[in-house]
């Protein structure tokens, strides 16, 4: 059993940065590869990012792709998800995710368990 807890989320203006982080409980943390998605208002949730075991492999929505970077501190059981330039359209709540077999990364049907979600809105 994993539970998420995510912060860090706020108003930002475009072009703004912001670093979210997700920190888990439990003891088994670097067993789970990690992901972040996020919703905006009227849409489905989306891929963002996702990070594997050890950190050394990443995956990014192209729609991300140079501007956000993934992270993982296993020792403090945590992972983060800067964000720069940021945009309007980057607006939504933002969900991190734990998933054990990591076949899919980009699939939210594949994670196990999810945090709470934290606001993010970048205005124009």
């Amino acid at each position: 059993q994993v539970q998420l807890v995510e912060s860090g989320g706020g108003l930002v203006q475009a072009g703004g940065s912001l670093r979210l982080s997700c920190a888990a409980s439990g003891r088994t943390f670097s067993s789970y590869a990690m992901g972040w998605f996020r919703q905006a208002p009227g849409k489905e949730r989306e891929f963002v990012a996702a990070i594997s075991w050890s950190g050394g492999n990443t995956y990014y929505a192209a729609s991300v792709k140079g501007r956000f970077t993934v992270s993982r501190d296993n020792a403090k059981n945590t992972v983060y998800l800067q964000m720069n330039s940021l945009k309007p359209e980057d607006t939504a709540v933002y969900y991190c995710a734990a998933d054990l077999v990591w076949e899919r990364p980009t699939s939210q049907y594949e994670y196990d368990y999810w945090g709470q979600g934290t606001q993010v809105t970048v205005s124009s």
